[in-house]
């Protein structure tokens, strides 16, 4: 079976396992993508892999699909939280959707001084993310969490994990990632930067270190795909 179309499903899967669809993914298969018994499916569910299978029922409102053969083994990106303050609706979406393909292990928004946006909807971005994962053949997807205010997470934060925060005072000056492979967050500011006493708390953090995204001053969402490379390419797995 060659599938054409990945499916995250929030079920078991296994040989011969059955999958039940919901009236969504039901509706998506055979009344969008107009599939039909005997069709392939690739689903996954962030934990088994990836499984060839099968459509067996097929109906307007309803579905069955049974898992034949493993064709990806489950693997995890590298532990990476992407930490970034909600802007307009379209490009943090597309934060979300660069991060899932780009490879973070957890999306946290959070709410800065300076932050646009002062409510998000966690279930709606959470959906964009596992349209991410099935578009980019992932088989994990990130958690997005919700909403935090940044004093609040980093009064509770635990300094195992880094954090290469993203300074947009230091653009044109040198601001690098220590080489330390232990788990990270990377922590994208607001539109209008972060402010004074944010500024001079994560300096006065040791394993928070400031980093530079070139000589320019990125967007929000363009900072987000910036750093999430250069963390990437220096400790993650495509260094």
């Amino acid at each position: 079976m060659n599938a054409k179309v990945r499916l995250y499903v929030d079920q078991p899967l296994g040989a011969a396992q059955p999958v039940a669809l919901t009236r969504e993914q039901a509706h998506y298969l055979f009344g969008v993508m107009r599939m039909t018994v005997g069709d392939a499916v690739a689903l996954f569910n962030g934990t088994d892999g990836e499984w060839q299978s099968e459509v067996v029922e097929a109906g307007k409102r309803r579905g069955v699909l049974v898992c034949r053969a493993q064709s990806k083994p489950q693997s995890m990106p590298p532990d990476l939280w992407l930490l970034f303050a909600p802007i307009k609706k379209a490009r943090t979406d597309f934060i979300v959707e660069k991060a899932v393909e780009m490879g973070v292990r957890r999306i946290v928004p959070v709410q800065t001084a300076f932050t646009n946006s002062e409510r998000i909807r966690q279930d709606r971005l959470q959906a964009h993310a596992i349209e991410a994962a099935e578009q980019c053949g992932g088989v994990f997807v990130p958690e997005v969490a919700e909403l935090t205010k940044l004093d609040r997470l980093l009064d509770r934060w635990e300094p195992d994990r880094r954090i290469a925060y993203c300074d947009e005072a230091l653009a044109g000056e040198t601001g690098r990632l220590h080489d330390d492979p232990g788990p990270w967050a990377v922590l994208i500011g607001p539109e209008g930067g972060f402010s004074d006493d944010e500024r001079t708390r994560l300096r006065a953090m040791d394993y928070a270190t400031p980093i530079s995204l070139g000589p320019r001053i990125l967007r929000a969402d363009t900072a987000a795909v910036a750093a999430l490379t250069l963390w990437q390419t220096t400790l993650g797995d495509w260094a």
